[in-house]
């Protein structure tokens, strides 16, 4: 892991879930990790824990509080060799005419608009030595998602950034790539097999059983199989990948779901 030393890396939302994991690898490796995340209990935590890692209290989908954020950045390190977008949130579970303007909204804010203010503000620190930027995706970026269009819609979109700000700064020896796990084991699936079951008005063992059957390995993934994957996506070995939807999801064969009048 010789060349993750000293890499200035950016994770947004990383105080907990995957987002914390990845950030305790990527310094446990000799990079100088920074995070951000709006939970300021779990970045207190975090913080004590971790005291070699910056941490940050900011929302992403916050204009200025994410400018803030990266001008206190470029003033400590200068520049960024890698910028994370972990942050995002699942979204409601529910049919379209049951979804409110205001869920649908805070979805598109964080996962997607969350993204736009990150990438934009990191950019300008990347310009000069190059560097990499990974999108955290989903099997629902490429797939169609039963009860999840906000959250479905919002990675989709994230796709679409990281195909075209791939094209865009190219010339800039700036990266872009996003990886597509399906369900990630741990607290965040859990919680939305739990919506999902009470909006069908089933069990959660049901909905667990549908998960895990719409893959060919009737499994989920572990969030250090998402680290490794980000961990060669900052190697050498892939400088000149880029633009790219890296799946890891056991072969998902469908997102659909058991219907519910």
């Amino acid at each position: 892991m010789e060349h993750l030393k000293n890499l200035n890396i950016v994770i947004t939302a990383g105080a907990s879930g995957i987002g914390s994991e990845m950030a305790i690898e990527l310094s446990k490796h000799g990079s100088c990790v920074t995070i951000c995340d709006k939970d300021s209990s779990a970045l207190d935590s975090f913080s004590k824990n971790n005291p070699k890692i910056d941490c940050h209290n900011v929302d992403v989908s916050e204009e200025q509080q994410i400018k803030k954020f990266f001008n206190e950045i470029e003033k400590k390190a200068g520049s960024i060799n890698a910028l994370i977008n972990n942050a995002g949130i699942s979204g409601p579970s529910a049919k379209l005419e049951d979804i409110s303007f205001q869920d649908w909204k805070e979805t598109i804010d964080t996962n997607l608009d969350g993204v736009f203010l990150a990438t934009r503000s990191a950019i300008p620190l990347m310009k000069k030595n190059g560097g990499s930027v990974i999108n955290i995706g989903s099997t629902s970026s490429f797939m169609g998602t039963p009860l999840r269009s906000a959250y479905s819609a919002s990675k989709w979109g994230l796709i679409g950034l990281t195909k075209t700000w791939a094209m865009e700064y190219g010339k800039n020896k700036i990266r872009f790539n996003a990886i597509c796990p399906s369900s990630i084991n741990g607290k965040r699936i859990e919680n939305v097999i739990k919506k999902e079951a009470e909006y069908r008005n089933t069990s959660i063992d049901k909905i667990k059983s549908t998960y895990l059957n719409q893959t060919s390995l009737k499994t989920f993934i572990d969030v250090e199989e998402v680290i490794g994957m980000i961990i060669y996506l900052l190697s050498p070995l892939a400088k000149n990948i880029t633009g790219q939807m890296l799946v890891i999801d056991g072969h998902t064969e469908t997102l659909s779901m058991m219907e519910k009048d």
